[in-house]
């Protein structure tokens, strides 16, 4: 189960990821116009890097402990 979770959450990051290269690209190729839109991707992307980090620690730690109960 915290494979299967880890394994979606690892892809989401590489979809959301290769989203804002493309994007980062566009503008760096002047397709686009990129104002304030490569601050607000790469903000956007910290917060979902700290907040997957998170995610990723807690089922971590709750996956270790379900998984090595004391024998009585």
């Amino acid at each position: 189960m915290g494979n299967s979770i880890k394994r979606i959450i690892s892809y989401l990051l590489i979809g959301v990821i290769l989203v804002f290269t493309i994007i980062a690209l566009l503008g760096i190729w002047e397709i686009i116009e990129l104002q304030e839109v490569i601050r607000k991707m790469f903000l956007s992307l910290m917060v979902i890097f700290a907040a997957s980090a998170v995610i990723l620690f807690i089922f971590s730690v709750m996956i270790k402990d379900s998984e090595t109960k004391p024998e009585k």
